[in-house]
């Protein structure tokens, strides 16, 4: 009858398998620690999310009709969008995306823009010298009316929200 030998554990076989163990369960650790900061500071998994306020557009001057219209672009979410598209049942002809600035000697420059970066947790807020949509009005408006507009984001879908009508400088 043959004896086989017994597997004993000595000091040297424990101590390499605990080190082998170490490792990796350090690591799970230290990666469950980070994840569990980031679903903890609301960021995990949170789409964007924007809100669409504060819409205004200028009453247009004399016998034009082409004017500008502006937005407050809030993104409450935890993930960054863009602005892509705005439409109105108000205008008559092209509607777009505009950024204004100054060139020196107080001549400002304007450039269709093909889209908008709204960050997360940010807010891009439209100005006569920066961000605009520029349009051509189909009717004839007056100071208080309200205008419909549909603002389309990449990410979060159409926005629907009224601009209210106001003269340039007030």
């Amino acid at each position: 009858m043959t004896h086989q030998s017994l597997w004993r554990p000595t000091r040297r076989r424990l101590t390499d398998t605990l080190l082998a163990a170490v490792a990796p369960v350090t690591a799970c650790c230290v990666a469950l620690g980070g994840l569990t900061t980031w679903v903890s500071a609301g960021k995990a998994g949170s789409p964007a999310r924007v809100a669409v306020s504060n819409g205004r557009i200028f009453l247009p001057y004399g016998n034009t009709t082409e004017t500008a219209a502006f937005f407050d672009v809030t993104n409450l979410g935890g993930a960054d969008d863009r602005l892509v598209g705005v439409t109105s049942s108000a205008t008559s002809g092209r509607i777009t995306l505009s950024r204004h600035r100054m060139i020196g000697g107080g001549v400002a420059a304007r450039a269709d823009v093909s889209s908008a970066a709204v960050p997360a947790g940010g807010e891009v807020s439209m100005s006569p010298d920066g961000l605009d949509v520029t349009l051509t009005a189909e009717a004839r408006m007056r100071a208080g009316d309200l205008v419909p507009f549909t603002l389309r984001f990449e990410r979060s879908g159409s926005v629907e929200t009224l601009a209210v009508v106001i003269r340039p400088r007030s």
